[in-house]
């Protein structure tokens, strides 16, 4: 891709409202030394003195989405607690509209807590509730949709299992997304996956289509089942993401693979949400679905370069496309 083309693509990223229905979750760090075990238990003690914070799942979308210039609302379930606040001002700070987020006093905000340790992660800790969402808040989604879709140019659906996503919600966000006009782009978990019916695009990565639909490292096989999972999900365009492998398209054209760009890879954490935030961006700006797949992939590829998860941001994006042009 030329950088006029990509000039000519980007340029319209400002002017697209995106709303970014799904999973929202605080990520929690906690930094810090271990240098002697535990007289309780063979465990490590860390000495923590840093605690940093960002927003996870369908809120490091969100974010990536702004970071590309975008318009973004979301709607997400948070509890009604301190961590609820911590999510909603960094997003807020970040220029997304967090009018739409829904409190739940029943449930926790769902957060992942990583203790560090001189850059080793020695363990994770979930709080949250997975129970399904209650009839009120989809009501309450019900209503939400009907007062922003007028003004919504695209819908990104981000499934982490967490209880927002159920096939009455998904229903209800496809029946209305489709009474407007509006197109839907799923990241999607196993649990509801057929549950997302006509889509724009659907995006698994490997392990979710190896899930759905058995192991294929043939790539003649792969090529079979991604045509025949694309029929059955009667999706315009499915996307796998597969790692080291870049991401294969696939649509009416057939399928597309599309080479990883990264110049060095640091970490992968997050790369899935920046490769549907650019693809979802250039599709709604005209590009091809061969431009938006190549767009994602070195939106993704730039992410990879760095340690934890960081968004992608337009220089960045801009610098890695100008890199390719002049080599």
């Amino acid at each position: 891709m030329d950088r006029k083309r990509f000039q000519n693509i980007s340029s319209t990223f400002a002017n697209k409202s995106i709303l970014v229905v799904g999973d929202i979750m605080l990520d929690s760090f906690m930094w810090g030394v271990a240098d002697r075990i535990s007289p309780e238990a063979p465990v490590p003690i860390v000495a923590v003195d840093t605690v940093t914070h960002s927003p996870g799942g369908a809120g490091n979308v969100a974010l990536n989405l702004s970071k590309l210039s975008a318009k973004i609302r979301v709607i997400g379930l948070v509890g009604n607690d301190a961590e609820s606040e911590i999510l909603t001002n960094m997003l807020q700070d970040a220029g997304v509209d967090t009018n739409s987020i829904i409190k739940d006093a029943t449930r926790p905000t769902t957060v992942k807590i990583r203790v560090i340790a001189h850059n080793q992660q020695v363990i994770r800790t979930d709080h949250e509730e997975t129970g399904s969402i209650h009839e009120d808040k989809l009501e309450e989604i019900g209503s939400i949709l009907d007062n922003v879709l007028a003004k919504t140019d695209g819908i990104i659906i981000e499934d982490y299992n967490k209880g927002l996503l159920t096939p009455d919600s998904i229903a209800l966000i496809l029946a209305k997304a489709t009474a407007h006009g509006v197109p839907v782009y799923v990241d999607p978990k196993k649990e509801n996956f057929f549950a997302y019916q006509g889509v724009r695009l659907f995006k698994p990565n490997m392990a979710e289509f190896e899930s759905a639909l058995g192991e294929y490292d043939d790539h003649k096989y792969f090529e079979d089942s991604g045509k025949e999972l694309r029929k059955k999900l009667g999706t315009e365009i499915l996307m796998v993401t597969r790692g080291e492998r870049g991401i294969s398209l696939f649509s009416y054209q057939g399928m597309h693979t599309i080479v990883t760009k990264a110049r060095k890879v640091h970490d992968v954490s997050g790369a899935g949400d920046t490769a549907i935030s650019a693809f979802v961006l250039a599709d709604l700006a005209g590009a091809t679905i061969e431009e938006s797949g190549q767009i994602a992939n070195y939106a993704a590829g730039r992410v990879c370069e760095e340690v934890g998860v960081v968004p992608i941001t337009l220089e960045m994006l801009h610098e890695i496309v100008e890199h390719y042009n002049d080599h």
